[in-house]
């Protein structure tokens, strides 16, 4: 009888934490200002200039009647997702709207980005992980030392 009345509260635990996982709310943000380097989403344009854009044409992955009425929208996406609209639109709510792609600078030839994480040929390539050591990059004798070379890989079967 106890480990019935037990397995019913948990089983009603589980129930009341699925329904409130389940009314969880979908928050969407809009980001104002500059498009930004891999921020992807709406771009809200205002009354400034509509920016540079990838297709002359909008996108529309699901063709509805009332589509061709509304007012398109500007997303910065990737470039997989603009090639392939149709199957990354539900991600940014907008499969039955007319979409423009806005240009983004970091998919541009002979972008580096902030230029932190990057080959600096002037300073004799990325070295930095091997200064202050003072093995000047010697890297020992490894496991066991000289006695164990040639073991492993099936080298000293019979």
């Amino acid at each position: 009888m106890k480990t019935t009345l037990q397995a019913t509260g948990f089983v009603s635990l589980l129930f009341c934490a699925m329904a409130v996982h389940a009314e969880t709310p979908y928050i969407n943000l809009t980001v104002g200002g500059e498009v930004s380097p891999g921020v992807y989403g709406r771009v809200q344009i205002g009354n400034a200039p509509p920016p540079p854009v990838v297709y002359a044409q909008p996108m529309i992955a699901v063709r509805q009647p009332e589509a061709d009425s509304m007012e398109p929208i500007y997303l910065n996406v990737p470039p997989g997702h603009a090639r392939n609209w149709a199957r990354h639109c539900r991600e940014y709510d907008a499969c039955n709207r007319p979409v423009y792609f806005v240009r983004s600078a970091e998919y541009e030839p002979g972008y580096r980005g902030r230029g932190d994480n990057y080959r600096d040929e002037d300073r004799g390539g990325d070295r930095r992980r091997d200064e202050g050591r003072g093995d000047e990059g010697y890297r020992g004798e490894g496991r066991g030392g000289e006695e164990r070379r040639g073991e492993g890989r099936g080298g000293d079967r019979d």
